[in-house]
């Protein structure tokens, strides 16, 4: 039992360390080029899943931050509510996390190859500094992705581990 807590709390410090740096790639990448006698900055702010991942990064660093400081200070003390709580929101804190990395990735795409039905240019061939790091932001976030993954299935073993085997939804100690 202890060993499966300090392992939640290793996870957890993990996937905000990844968060955090993910957001700090995405939020301070920028490139400055002259085109055709015209500066042209690029930032996350140009490309709208971009600012949506940086956003739920945020969202999500800070529910582990949350989740860690009752981790610490309250780690007994934890009822069924607050496990079924814990579960719900880490379900949800992987689902919507995922979602954002992948259209974000999907849209990086899109610069990274262009689209001449939309009339969208490449911008990886004149900002190519900006686009590996959102790359590896987009890599790193995937990874605090699979480590959500991992926790949300701790996070169910921890819940579904009190109730009984042989009586749907009864307690272990009530069976």
């Amino acid at each position: 039992m202890v060993r499966l807590r300090e392992t939640e709390l290793l996870l957890r410090l993990c996937i905000v360390f990844f968060l955090l740096l993910t957001s700090f790639l995405v939020g301070l990448d920028s490139q400055t080029k002259e085109v055709a006698y015209i500066h042209k900055k690029v930032t996350f702010r140009d490309l709208f899943a971009l600012e949506v991942e940086l956003y739920i990064d945020v969202v999500v660093a800070a529910y582990n931050i949350v989740q860690l400081g009752f981790g610490w200070f309250g780690a007994g003390q934890k009822t069924t509510n607050s496990k079924w709580l814990s579960y719900l929101l880490d379900q949800t804190a992987v689902y919507v996390m995922f979602a954002g990395t992948s259209a974000a990735a999907q849209h990086s795409l899109l610069v990274v190859t262009g689209s001449r039905e939309l009339q969208w240019m490449k911008w990886c061939s004149k900002f190519t500094r900006f686009c590996f790091q959102i790359g590896s932001a987009i890599v790193l976030n995937y990874i605090a992705a699979i480590l959500m993954i991992i926790l949300s299935f701790l996070s169910a073993f921890n819940l579904f581990r009190l109730y009984s085997p042989k009586r749907y939804f009864h307690f272990k100690s009530s069976s």
